[in-house]
């Protein structure tokens, strides 16, 4: 298991009610059966609500998630590699809440 991998299941399984499962063929999060943060070539991707968003997109690296690679990226989600690690766990807690309020 990546370092990134092991980081991604430290936080999601710490966040009570989340549950382990799969988006896009993907390891996610779920909570009431909504996906909040996704494990993607060694990123975690956060679904995020402004003004968190912007704070998530401005940090160096980060992008739009477009999972396909065709140019169409997830407006909410952003992903953030692991030079970003120590956030990691706040736009994850933050994800679920939003998720959970929609």
């Amino acid at each position: 298991m990546s370092d990134s991998e092991t980081e991604f299941h430290k936080i999601g399984d710490a966040i009570d009610n989340a549950v382990r499962s799969q988006m896009f063929g993907k390891k996610c999060y779920k909570i009431n059966n909504k996906a909040f943060v996704c494990l993607f070539q060694d990123v975690m991707v956060f679904k995020l609500p402004p003004p968190h968003h912007q704070d998530a997109i401005s940090l160096e690296g980060a992008k739009l998630f477009d999972p396909s690679g065709k140019g169409r990226p997830m407006k909410e989600w952003v992903q953030l590699g692991m030079e970003h690690q120590a956030h990691w766990g706040d736009f994850a807690r933050t994800a679920c809440a939003y998720v959970t309020q929609s």
